[in-house]
Order: C-alpha cells, then sequence, then structure tokens
C-alpha cells in the first residue's frame, strides 16, 4: 500500500474566515444592521436563516478541525461546514450583483473567492475522506485517531 496523504487540517485562512463568520452573524443579529445589498434582496425569514447559518458554520467548521477524535468525523464535520460556508457566502455574492453596481462588483469578487474556496476545500476533504476509506479496507483493525501514519 502507497502512502496515505491527508492534506494539513490546520489552514489559518480557513480557521480566520470561520472564526470571523460567528462574529459577523452574531453582530447582525444583535445590533440588527445588515448590507444593504441584503435588505434588498432578501426576505426577512431568508436574511436570518443566513445570519443564524453564519453562526452555526464558523461554529461547527472549528470544531470539525479542531476534532479530538476520529479523524474521519472531524472531517466529515469540516466539509458540512465549508460546503454550507459556500453556500451561505454565495448567496452573499448574489445578493450583491443583484444590486449591479461598481462598488457591489468588487465586494461580489471578494466574496466569490471565499465561496470557491469553501467549494475547493469541500472538495479536498471529500477526497481526503475516499482516501482515508479505503486506506481503512486495506487495514480494518486499525483505528485512526488525529493523523494517520
Amino acid at each position: 500500500m502507497r502512502y496515505l496523504r491527508i492534506r494539513a487540517r490546520h489552514r489559518p485562512y480557513e480557521m480566520a474566515v470561520l472564526a470571523t463568520s460567528p462574529v459577523c452573524g452574531i453582530l447582525m443579529l444583535t445590533l440588527d444592521v445588515r448590507p444593504t445589498s441584503v435588505q434588498t434582496s432578501m426576505p426577512a425569514p431568508v436574511q436570518a436563516a443566513w445570519e443564524i447559518g453564519l453562526i452555526l458554520v464558523g461554529v461547527s467548521g472549528l470544531l470539525g478541525i479542531l476534532w479530538p477524535g476520529r479523524l474521519s468525523t472531524g472531517l466529515g464535520i469540516e466539509l458540512a461546514s465549508v460546503l454550507v460556508l459556500g453556500t451561505i457566502t454565495g448567496m452573499y455574492v448574489v445578493a450583491l450583483v443583484s444590486l449591479w453596481n461598481h462598488q457591489s462588483l468588487v465586494t461580489a469578487s471578494f466574496v466569490a473567492a471565499v465561496t470557491i474556496g469553501s467549494i475547493w476545500r469541500g472538495v479536498e476533504i471529500a477526497v481526503d475522506l475516499r482516501r482515508l476509506a479505503r486506506a481503512c479496507e486495506y487495514l480494518p483493525d486499525l483505528q485512526l485517531q488525529g493523523g494517520v501514519p
């Protein structure tokens, strides 16, 4: 069997986005302040779901990255959170583009990078989980925790 390579789980940019996400969600909920693009393009229930989603994605994503137990469980939690983060930031990109002015175009291009990066990371995690599953087929009695030898 070849050497099993799982991509690094401690990525500073991903952790920074995931740590900032709940802060933004909490501030929007408590201060009742939202970007103009979100107010004009999303109904109130969708806005609330978007804000709560930011909080849940950030907390669960960091939990998945720092998961102390099985590697596959932590990767699965991280996978779910980055895919939802990609969806949530994609919603914001659509809201920004709906305004269609120069400021929103610049902001949309920057936030779209977070969307693309989240989906990219989701694909990496899916590949890692598949590699881990294949490795477990060869070594069924080995419990892989925290890292792979």
